[in-house]
């Protein structure tokens, strides 16, 4: 009887150890969700200060550049993905070099140059989000 119990028992542990490598194998690697939750932090700092009306030169400058690096890994997060996509990434990455040469010194100005950043991201999370 102890031994059935026991056998049992490994069955059961085995089955939830086997669902859980599948699960994990299943949701790949999460650096597609990391490299668009970094954009959106950047997008909301950005957007924060110009709220607040605390405009720094170069804390702008910093966040945009660092915008612009997270907006070229989108090629590699999303490999699979279609021309299209891809062409809205390019779209979002000229809009974040456009924001950067502005060289926002001011919350109107940064405000300005956020928009077309804004844009491109909303035209594409319609399409493929």
């Amino acid at each position: 009887m102890r031994a059935l119990l026991l056998v049992i028992l490994g069955l059961v542990v085995g089955a939830m150890g086997a669902t859980f490598a599948l699960s994990a194998l299943r949701q790949g690697t999460p650096f597609h969700s990391g490299v668009m939750a970094v954009m959106q932090h950047r997008m909301g700092v950005l957007r924060a200060n110009v709220r607040a009306r605390q405009c720094d030169a170069k804390v702008s400058a910093g966040q945009l550049a660092a915008l612009r690096v997270s907006a070229s890994d989108i090629r590699d997060a999303f490999p699979d993905m279609d021309a299209p996509f891809f062409a809205a990434g390019d779209a979002l990455g000229q809009a974040v070099d456009a924001a950067r040469a502005t060289a926002p010194v001011s919350c109107d100005v940064l405000a300005t140059v956020l928009k077309p950043i804004g844009d491109a991201c909303q035209a594409c999370h319609r399409q493929y989000r």
